[in-house]
């Protein structure tokens, strides 16, 4: 079958480097310069991770990404030239695994692509094992099932990426307990926290969002203001 992998960047000399180091790496590559290839290859072909340029000539890649989050869940990298935070909040709070900013190695981007397959490769395997012990948290009407990857909240389903899901079950498994963004950082993406990495705050924003979750005061993910986040027993 082979896993398969969207590029779409402008500037057609990085899309093509790009492509071929992951192809070496065995991947199955799609790569296209504009925005309007990419939708077409999205709505046609079986994806598992999509790297996009913040920046297409006719399209605003945050608008593919959103496209993407309406159907699908596989993981999503942004990619950007821009350096301020207002950017990566967006593209994160959007519905985005990682963002990146360019320049960057292309050792560097096989690294964030093998963790981000790893971990959706990892929750697709534990949805195709029915036999599996079912393990699962029920917290004042939120329950979390890793073994089918499902969250639900008062009997509504939350359709969440990877990626929330990861950090919500972490949260859930140290219920009780007050984490650093730098520790939910290493934990869920396996690399070392930097200083100002906004990464979390925009995916906890992400997941209160989707469950309708009042900013100033949460019931499930509390923040404690310069410690980190909990959800409370």
């Amino acid at each position: 079958m082979g896993i398969h992998i969207l590029v779409a960047d402008n500037e057609k000399e990085e899309t093509d480097v790009i492509s071929a180091y992951l192809a070496n790496d065995g991947y199955i590559i799609h790569k296209f310069y504009t925005g309007v290839e990419a939708l077409a290859c999205i709505e046609n072909t079986d994806l598992d991770l999509a790297i996009l340029d913040a920046s297409l000539p006719d399209m605003d890649g945050f608008q593919i990404c959103q496209k993407i989050r309406k159907t699908f869940y596989y993981p999503i990298i942004m990619l950007s030239e821009r350096t301020d935070d207002y950017d990566k909040i967006m593209g994160l709070a959007i519905g985005a695994d990682d963002y990146m900013t360019k320049p960057f190695t292309t050792l560097e981007i096989a690294a964030r692509v093998k963790t981000l397959l790893r971990r959706y490769m990892h929750y697709n395997n534990l949805a195709a094992k029915p036999h599996r012990e079912i393990k699962e948290y029920c917290i004042r009407g939120l329950i979390i099932n890793q073994d089918n990857h499902k969250c639900f909240l008062f009997g509504k389903e939350l359709h969440l990426t990877p990626i929330e899901f990861s950090i919500l079950w972490y949260l859930c498994e140290h219920q009780g307990i007050v984490i650093s963004s730098e520790e939910l950082f290493e934990s869920i993406w396996g690399e070392r926290a930097l200083i100002d990495n906004n990464t979390v705050m925009a995916h906890i924003g992400r997941l209160r969002e989707k469950m309708r979750e009042p900013a100033r005061n949460p019931k499930f993910i509390k923040t404690v203001w310069g410690v980190g986040y909990t959800i409370e027993k």
